[in-house]
């Protein structure tokens, strides 16, 4: 019974909140900040182009973006996709674009706000995140609190069990690896990872999200060319079914839900998990608008350019697929292109996809241990000891009530951080256009602040520069 209680808690708040929730974010966000992901879409790379730097003080901007990357780039990129593909046709794709657009605005927002309260913890590093701006930006502890428990639970525990069994029945299936021994192996390495600190897991994505992203897209790439004459008639597919113009089993709402789904689930925008890294970054311009730009490039590359990745590769290979399913999908379709070497390719990249977004997951958790007084030695040793455990016996078994608990944790988790950024419109718009002002004068932006904007604000004291205006 409790388990029919939390499945059907949970398919009211992904089937009929969530997803209005945060479209409406979105939409909200894009019509306040003047279309930004559209209007200064060129100026992100111009923002990515710059954003190597790093100080002791933090992790740079490019540690960040793999960092949030590591975790938004997972096994739902691969598996994901397929069982949108597969329950919604060709049109959930288009639905799937969308979403991401409109998320684009809504991490914008999320990190920008995450760089503005940020705070200096105890070794001089910096820290933040939507538990920060909550605590400080609307003096609210309790919605605090409530974020930081939901994000302890979820990403400290369940998510990278999910990540680790989906890598070890990948190898199961394609090496024939007995998957306690796979978990086994992926707790020591991610035990080596996770013990460094976030500095470490900057490092570690920093080098492995862009080698293994561009592989995947050098080797999706290579199979388009291939079949260029194809690809117009893919395209045709996705808009037709889409739109209802061809009929398809699951229908236009189905496509559209599904798209929609695979969106949020995958760019992770406005479910208040990437601003925990991106406020930890150096960011440059000096301003904690360019660590929006940065995120906003995140659910770009991961929806419009990986997930795409995925989708085009099924659809091309629709006829030598028939009967697959989740990942074996994925497998069958690039093997059906390139090969048998295909399947050990799809399984490389779910250990890479995954095993990022498991130690990204850890650095989530452990940045928002304040909040729900845990940021002490039995604490960190807590979530260590636990979160390493879990990866263990989720190779071995997908937990489904475990997962359908992380599920509503992370819905409660979003709506909280939702309602947050909402509130605090007005110092994103404030902060934007302060940004934008001095772009448009030819300087390079720096965020700066009096005493009484930086009360009213509700700043840290010292964290950004002073002048005397």
């Amino acid at each position: 019974m409790i388990e029919q209680w939390i499945n059907t808690i949970n398919g009211y708040l992904w089937n009929d909140i969530l997803i209005y929730v945060l479209i409406g974010c979105g939409i909200w966000f894009s019509v306040k900040l003047k279309g930004i992901q559209f209007t200064r879409f060129g100026h992100m790379f111009s923002v990515l182009r710059m954003s190597t730097q790093s100080s002791s003080q933090g992790i740079s901007s490019f540690q960040a973006l793999c960092t949030t990357l590591a975790a938004r780039v997972g096994t739902g990129n691969l598996m994901g996709v397929a069982v949108a593909i597969s329950l919604g046709g060709a049109g959930a794709v288009f639905w799937m674009w969308l979403i991401a657009f409109l998320g684009m605005a809504t991490a914008f927002v999320e990190s920008a706000l995450g760089q503005l309260y940020k705070e200096k913890g105890e070794n001089g590093e910096f820290r933040g995140g939507p538990a920060y701006y909550m605590r400080k930006g609307l003096n609210s502890k309790k919605m605090a609190i409530v974020f930081s428990l939901c994000l302890f639970f979820g990403y400290g525990f369940v998510f990278s069990a999910v990540q680790a069994n989906s890598i070890a029945q990948a190898f199961e299936g394609s090496f024939g690896f007995t998957p306690l021994y796979t978990g086994i192996v992926i707790t020591i390495i991610a035990a080596f990872i996770i013990l460094g600190g976030l500095r470490n897991i900057a490092r570690f994505a920093e080098i492995t999200v862009p080698f293994m992203g561009v592989a995947y897209i050098l080797v999706v790439g290579t199979v388009l060319v291939l079949n260029i004459e194809q690809v117009p008639v893919i395209f045709y597919s996705i808009i037709a079914q889409a739109f209802g113009f061809e009929e398809v089993a699951g229908g236009v709402f189905g496509a559209a839900l599904q798209g929609i789904k695979r969106g949020l689930y995958s760019n992770e925008a406005g479910m208040g998990s990437s601003p925990n890294a991106a406020a930890a970054a150096v960011p440059y311009p000096p301003h904690p608008v360019s660590q929006g730009y940065i995120q906003m490039f995140a659910v770009f590359f991961d929806t419009i350019i990986i997930c795409s990745c995925t989708a085009f590769v099924i659809l091309l290979s629709q006829d030598s697929t028939a009967g697959a399913e989740g990942i074996q999908l994925t497998q069958q379709a690039l093997a059906s292109q390139v090969g048998s070497w295909g399947n050990e390719f799809i399984s490389l990249a779910i250990l890479v996809f995954g095993f990022t977004s498991i130690v990204a997951n850890f650095a989530y958790a452990d940045n928002n241990l304040k909040y729900i007084n845990l940021n002490n030695f039995v604490g960190r040793w807590f979530l260590r000891v636990g979160f390493l455990v879990m990866l263990v016996v989720g190779a071995q078994a997908t937990l489904p009530q475990v997962i359908a608990l992380a599920d509503m944790s992370v819905a409660m988790m979003t709506l909280v951080n939702v309602t947050a950024i909402i509130l605090l419109t007005k110092a994103v718009v404030y902060i934007t256009s302060d940004y934008n002002k001095q772009l448009a004068s030819g300087k390079i932006p720096s965020f700066e602040v009096t005493t009484s904007q930086e009360n009213e604000l509700k700043l840290t004291q010292g964290i950004w520069l002073k002048h005397d205006k």
